[in-house]
């Protein structure tokens, strides 16, 4: 690490945040104006709007628009040293164009372990508060009430419930069917099922049908009490509730939740392919944008900003549009949360060995 390295990393680490705290302040000015009616016809405590919404507010979206502030970053400070003919210089004084990006890489690099720090733990612990407070004052997005429920909650093991009440914690027309292989062995069914404790439910009016060969077993009674490996919270997770996971709960449910055969695992899926996606994004939004900007040209910075600008609304248009297609089945989680770094990696690869030429 030389001192112009260390030049390099400060004018990087520190265009990032002040673009940060810039953008960012309008942009919660604008949120704030937003829901101004809504707080006030609420009564939202001050310190509540401040300690449960803004506050997570600044880290989850500094998150999201990471590899968006990165690049024009770049371009920023970059085109003011080429435009001050000091990359000239070092190249004049011996600095091949690879050794110039060093201290680009390590400042990435940095920046990267970062937003993987604050998407896997810190983003999605103070999530719950943000969200917690959107569905109680601005927009209601929670159910209470759940119909149509199926899932395997063990290997073999099918649970349909046609509507269940979460405030009460009761469903009501339950059935319970168990297969060994592709043969039905146990068939239970109930006028209502409630929740106790510790995976505990019981059944009201159940109807027990065993069947071994060509023989049945029939049991009728007014409760019962059986043992199953959920609780009623999950019958509601919503997509939204994907950010309140951290990394290691989110690649836990979605296991669990493709061994029951559910459908509403893709928004996870999503989700946790672009807490590595994201990140990386690093790498790719600084190589990019020093091969934009490393030149001095006619047009100067400005020229370099309109264009990483419209870039810039490119990488949102791609990841936005990607998510609504692997939402909708038409392809994959992987690829969804991939496409914009593979399309802006391939932008900038050519062009980065242009530059170093």
């Amino acid at each position: 690490m030389k001192r112009l390295d260390w030049y390099i990393i400060k004018k990087f680490l520190g265009t990032f945040f002040f673009s940060i705290v810039l953008i960012l302040s309008i942009a919660i000015v604008f949120d704030l104006t937003e829901k101004m009616d809504d707080f006030f016809e609420n009564q939202v405590p001050l310190k509540e709007i401040v300690l449960e919404y803004y506050l997570p507010f600044i880290p989850y979206y500094m998150n999201m628009f990471s590899s968006l502030f990165i690049f024009l970053s770049v371009i920023y400070f970059t085109s003011k040293i080429a435009g001050n003919s000091e990359i000239i210089a070092m190249q004049a004084a011996g600095m091949s164009y690879h050794r110039l990006m060093v201290p680009y890489a390590l400042s990435a690099t940095l920046l990267f372990v970062l937003s993987m720090w604050l998407g896997g733990w810190v983003i999605p612990k103070s999530s719950k508060h943000m969200l917690a407070f959107t569905d109680k004052y601005v927009e209601h997005f929670t159910s209470e009430n759940a119909r149509n429920i199926q899932l395997e909650t063990e290997p073999g093991t099918i649970l349909h419930i046609e509507s269940f009440q979460r405030r009460a914690g009761i469903g009501y027309r339950c059935s319970i069917e168990k297969f060994e292989g592709k043969t039905l062995v146990m068939r239970l069914t109930a006028d209502r099922i409630y929740y106790d404790s510790l995976e505990c439910w019981h059944l009201d009016h159940y109807t027990l049908r065993t069947f071994t060969g060509m023989q049945e077993t029939l049991e009728r009674g007014a409760r019962k009490d059986i043992t199953l490996p959920i609780i009623p919270d999950e019958l509601f997770i919503t997509a939204q509730q994907a950010q309140q996971m951290t990394t290691s709960e989110l690649r836990h449910y979605m296991s669990r939740q493709r061994a029951r055969g559910s459908g509403n695992v893709k928004a996870f899926e999503v989700e946790y392919h672009k807490r590595w996606a994201m990140p990386l994004g690093a790498f790719i939004m600084t190589l990019l944008g020093v091969t934009m900007s490393s030149r001095r040209v006619r047009g100067g910075m400005g020229k370099n900003l309109g264009i990483g600008i419209v870039l810039t609304a490119l990488y949102i248009l791609f990841s936005t549009v990607s998510t609504t297609f692997s939402v909708n089945n038409v392809m994959s989680p992987f690829l969804a949360a991939w496409l914009p770094n593979i399309v802006f990696l391939i932008v900038s690869v050519p062009l980065y060995v242009r530059a170093s030429k």
